[in-house]
């Protein structure tokens, strides 16, 4: 157990490894703070200096720690990168100076046991728990040493060595390293290392779960698709746990059809998520009535035994006692594997199912990495929940959108072409009696088709997808008017006051569809002589202005979007454009006289506005 403790945590720390910029505020804190220490130490000694008996080694051992504190800090300032071989260097100084210095007073009360402590805490903050006991083990045997050299008269040797050269004694004391002083003492540095180690453990692994997360959040994609959302997101999960094959299975609560997928790891990495063909047994085999919430089982004994234990929790994260794994052998038979993991979820009330990981390779505590598991999967559903409704958008949005291009098709050029037909025919009948006729009527009959071809046009601009952006924009909407203006005979004019507005993708596509919306309006409608479109911004908005001299809209005035929604009037199109994009609406009409139509739109990030 404690190898896969730290086989478990090595497997969080190769998830979210500590940046460099983290590693250099790290090491300025603690170079700081070493400083700060042994500054604070020499100011307390010389307040009350009677714990180390006004030794002069013990003074020359300080300033030789400050000093080394103060070089440290200089390096870090001066170099880009801490290096690891310079950490563990600083950190081995950290051990031995405090051990020297506790010669002249040790115990906890002793003015040095604070060093003990900040050289644990810098283990802590650096690495993990294992480091922090690693280094609370030893400073205790170096006290043991020392200790030792006290039972072997080492230090009677060193001072009359310096009695001999006429130098300051050590002035230490046998009696401080008794076994019994020592042993609290290092009872106390062991507890206080595993303790400092255990909450930097436990904080790094809730860091490394974060990090994993947003790492697993950031493959949520709405260009990718479903498909490619769960391709992204299966395969980091399944190099994540090194499991041999991921399946997942669904089934949408308004049908009865079962989708099942597969992705296999192969050389290290995932394979393209499939479909697999569906079978009648698929909800048998995969969505089988089941309390837990994720699950693992392990086959007992050889390989050819069909039994399975299993390790079950619910939505809280609680083992279930009673949990059978019978329910596996089906799944057993069609996917042989030894091990198992499983996790369901629910997204919303259309969408359900169950991830299965076949052979996964387990680094820690089972329980620990289920309920991760279950909280991964909690973070992540609402994201791909997101693109599975906005699939169903879309779907739906192409069938309503094919719908009405059908009904304009068939109730505007099919219809219109059947009277040119009828009237071609009845002016073929005619030409031979009533000659004189049919100039006139050929004229009229070269209008109806010249409105046609019209409205096919603005029909095959509103079927083409929209790539504008701000750097195209302003170019666009000019060649929009230009090309109304050559097609319709109406004096168009466009104007803008911005060089290249920033301004989001969505706004900019809105605002080009509400500009053709509002351009083949001021056609069909409008009988206007001249028309102007402008383009500006001012107090923190984008206002976009589509006025006209034509006829006007049936009511006097200036209405805003709200008042247009309560009297049920206005263009539906663009009314609806305009909410996509936040913003607002204000129509001016003068009967006979003309209209305008301002759209204001608020200069926010783009992730305020509709995608």
């Amino acid at each position: 157990m404690p190898f896969l403790a730290l086989r478990h945590r090595f497997l969080w720390r190769q998830r979210a490894p500590i940046d460099r910029g983290e590693i250099r505020r790290i090491e300025r804190w603690l170079a700081t703070a070493r400083v700060f220490l042994a500054i604070s130490a020499l100011v307390a000694i010389r307040m009350d200096p009677e714990e180390i008996r006004y030794s002069f080694w013990a003074y020359g051992l300080l300033a030789f720690y400050i000093a080394q504190g103060v070089i440290v800090m200089l390096l870090l300032r001066r170099r880009e990168e801490s290096t690891v071989s310079f950490r563990r260097l600083v950190h081995a100084a950290d051990i031995v100076w405090p051990a020297l210095m506790s010669i002249f007073a040790t115990g906890v009360a002793n003015p040095f046991f604070l060093f003990f402590v900040f050289v644990l805490a810098a283990a802590a903050y650096r690495w993990g728990m294992w480091e922090t006991v690693a280094t609370a083990a030893s400073a205790v045997s170096l006290l043991w040493l020392e200790s030792l050299a006290f039972q072997l008269s080492f230090f009677d040797w060193v001072d009359h060595v310096l009695a001999r050269y006429h130098l300051p004694q050590l002035g230490v004391r046998a009696a401080d390293f008794e076994p019994k002083r020592l042993f609290m003492l290092s009872i106390y540095l062991l507890v206080m290392g595993l303790l400092l180690g255990y909450l930097a453990e436990q904080q790094k692994q809730l860091r490394a779960e974060k990090a994993v997360i947003a790492r697993i959040l950031g493959k949520v994609r709405v260009e990718a698709g479903l498909s490619g959302t769960l391709h992204e997101i299966v395969g980091e999960l399944l190099v994540m746990y090194g499991a041999e094959r991921a399946l997942i299975a669904s089934q949408e609560a308004t049908g009865h059809r079962i989708y099942v997928g597969e992705m296999l790891l192969r050389n290290g990495e995932a394979s393209f998520f499939r479909w697999l063909d569906p079978l009648a047994s698929d909800r048998e085999t995969y969505l089988f009535d089941y309390s837990a919430e994720a699950s693992y089982a392990w086959r007992n004994g050889r390989s050819g035994n069909e039994s399975f234990t299993l390790l079950a929790l619910d939505r809280a994260g609680q083992k279930l006692p009673s949990a059978s794994p019978a329910f596996l052998d089906r799944l057993a038979r069609q996917h042989r594997f030894d091990k198992l993991m499983m996790v369901s979820f629910v997204f919303g009330k259309e969408w359900w199912g169950r991830i299965f990981f076949l052979e996964p390779g387990m680094t820690g505590e089972i329980t620990e990495e289920l309920r991760f598991l279950q909280e991964l999967v909690r973070q992540i559903g609402p994201a791909v929940y997101n693109v599975y409704l906005l699939r169903r958008l879309r779907l739906r949005a192409g069938a309503l959108e094919r719908a009405r291009f059908a009904r304009e098709l068939h109730d505007g050029a099919v219809q219109s072409l059947i009277a040119v037909e009828m009237q071609v025919d009845v002016l073929r009948r005619q030409s031979v009696t009533r000659s004189e006729m049919v100039p006139d009527e050929l004229g009229r009959i070269q209008g109806l088709l010249r409105e046609e071809v019209l409205k096919l046009r603005e029909l095959m601009q509103q079927m083409k997808s929209l790539d504008v952006d701000s750097r195209k924009l302003i170019a666009f909407l000019g060649d929009t008017v230009e090309r109304f203006q050559r097609e319709t005979g109406i004096t168009a004019r466009f104007s803008c006051d911005l060089e290249e507005p920033d301004m989001p993708q969505p706004v900019c596509r809105e605002l080009t569809r509400i500009v053709q919306e509002g351009l083949v309006n001021v056609r069909k409608h409008s009988h206007a002589r001249t028309a102007l479109v402008r383009l500006s911004a001012r107090n923190g908005q984008w206002t976009l202005v589509i006025e006209d001299d034509g006829q006007g809209f049936p009511f006097e005035g200036r209405l805003t979007q709200a008042e247009l929604d309560a009297l049920g009037k206005g263009p539906l199109v663009i009314k609806e454009r305009v909410r996509v994009i936040a913003g607002e609406l204000a129509i001016e009409s003068n009967p006979g006289q003309g209209s305008r139509l301002e759209i204001s739109v608020p200069q926010k990030p783009e992730a305020a506005y509709g995608q």
